[in-house]
């Protein structure tokens, strides 16, 4: 996929808000600090699309951006630590839980892990009730440049066993950096063929009827 135009479409408190339209979401997501606006950047090749913040929990609401006038790009709030009040902690959960569940145009999310970290319950808590909840999900592994190759081997790999434990089959998995642009193809290309397999699927559910 070649993202020829981007930009910022508006912000949004909760999923009420968001806008009501048919085009396809695809929407990023993991714990404060991830480096999740840097790889939005990346992935759209324009440098300040997100902000990228020092602070953990910057990002409060609900971000689209419209990427080649056809499908919406969508940053979430952060899960985890957030140097804010725990009202202020339960009201992101609450965001993030409403959009992932109501959102009917959300086609896939992509689930943001920090590749130098060995498995973190919070991340293994959020993946596995993706799972219960039937949301379609993908990993992405950040900041792979900053491990070595036999550390991010093994936290990958203790990272698949952890989750072996609750299921039979994992998901999609994407390595990334935003120094080396690392997996920006593959996770492109993924999103492309999510969305052609979505057109194919509407066309004949349209023949059906």
């Amino acid at each position: 996929m070649v993202i020829r135009t981007a930009k910022f479409v508006a912000s949004y408190p909760n999923v009420q808000k968001c806008p009501k339209t048919d085009l396809p979401e695809y929407a990023f997501i993991g714990r404060s600090n991830v480096g999740k606006s840097s790889l939005i950047n990346m992935l759209t090749c324009t440098k300040a699309l997100a902000k990228v913040s020092q602070t953990p929990g910057k990002t409060q609401l609900i971000n689209y951006y419209l990427i080649n006038g056809e499908w919406h790009l969508v940053d979430l709030p952060g899960y985890g630590y957030a140097k804010v009040s725990k009202s202020e902690r339960e009201k992101f959960s609450d965001i993030i839980l409403n959009y992932i569940l109501k959102r009917e145009n959300l086609h896939l999310l992509f689930v943001l892990i920090d590749s130098r970290l060995e498995p973190q319950e919070i991340d293994i808590q959020f993946i596995n009730w993706l799972g219960e909840n039937q949301v379609p999900f993908a990993l992405v592994f950040t900041k792979t440049d900053k491990v070595s190759s036999t550390a991010l081997s093994d936290n990958l790999q203790q990272f698949r066993k952890v989750m072996m434990e609750a299921w039979e089959e994992l998901p999609p998995i994407f390595t990334t950096s935003c120094v080396t642009r690392t997996g920006r193809e593959d996770i492109l290309n993924y999103i492309e063929q999510v969305f052609q397999n979505a057109k194919i699927n509407q066309l004949e559910n349209v023949e059906h009827d």
